[in-house]
């Protein structure tokens, strides 16, 4: 067995391991969702015809991917770190790559799943969330949107050396960025320099990709600059994450 399909059986395992964890990784989420669409329901987005909820659902599911991703591989790697793990792997013929390609395959498939299960639930007739025929547009920006955060909770996971710290940092990222990009309120709403703010926040083309794909709201071009920016901002976490990682808490 290679040292990649090792490190992936691992992660898998210890992921499906804790039930709580599993289990509010995909309910954490849909709460918002359940309580968001039960607070709208029945009632429409102005001159669109869909109601609320199409634009709730694709704001809240950006949110979930985007802290499952973060936290997931925050956390592998503090803990691992701190047990020493990563330091015995070190001294194996194992590269970064490897171990971040284990937490990165894992992380896509709780991704899915989520998506899976979010959609679904939204669909339910107390809910009536009607997707678009667009709607397999939101399975790129899915991929990006765990890459993305993923690569962001290298940084985080690096930086932090106890439990409390990963979920202290990772909460400052994430539930400020959720508010800001439009997850849970509106951006056509915000002021105009907080729409502008949104514009460097990675989460805010997460929420204009979903809502694209599952609604059709905007353009091919809107979906495009959020697919591209996505892929820009992977890139500046990834680099930035691969030059901060840390095999052991003394390097």
């Amino acid at each position: 067995m290679s040292a990649y399909a090792a490190l992936s059986r691992a992660v898998y395992k210890a992921a499906v391991r804790d039930a709580t964890t599993v289990f509010f990784t995909f309910a954490f989420p849909l709460i918002f969702l359940v309580i968001f669409a039960l607070i709208f329901r029945n009632q429409e987005v102005a001159d669109t015809g869909r109601g609320y909820v199409d634009y709730i659902a694709p704001g809240v599911l950006s949110w979930g991917l985007a802290n499952a991703a973060l936290f997931g591989v925050a956390f592998t790697l503090m803990q691992w770190r701190n047990d020493d793990l990563l330091r015995i792997i070190r001294l194996s013929p194992t590269s970064i790559w490897s171990v971040i390609g284990s937490r990165y395959v894992v992380a896509l498939g709780i991704g899915a799943a989520q998506c899976v299960l979010f959609v679904g639930v939204a669909m339910l007739p107390v809910f009536g969330m009607r997707p678009d025929p667009t709607w397999p547009l939101s399975i790129p920006i899915m991929l990006l949107a765990v890459t993305a955060f993923l690569a962001l909770g290298l940084i985080v996971g690096s930086a932090a050396n106890t439990p409390e710290a990963v979920a202290a940092i990772a909460n400052c990222v994430v539930v400020p960025m959720a508010f800001l990009s439009g997850s849970f309120y509106p951006l056509e709403l915000m002021p105009t320099w907080l729409q502008e703010v949104s514009r460097v926040l990675p989460m805010r083309y997460v929420n204009d990709g979903l809502t694209y794909a599952f609604t059709g709201f905007g353009t091919m071009t809107d979906y495009l600059i959020s697919c591209a920016a996505l892929v820009v901002f992977t890139a500046v976490f990834a680099v930035v994450g691969v030059r901060t990682f840390r095999w052991s808490n003394d390097s």
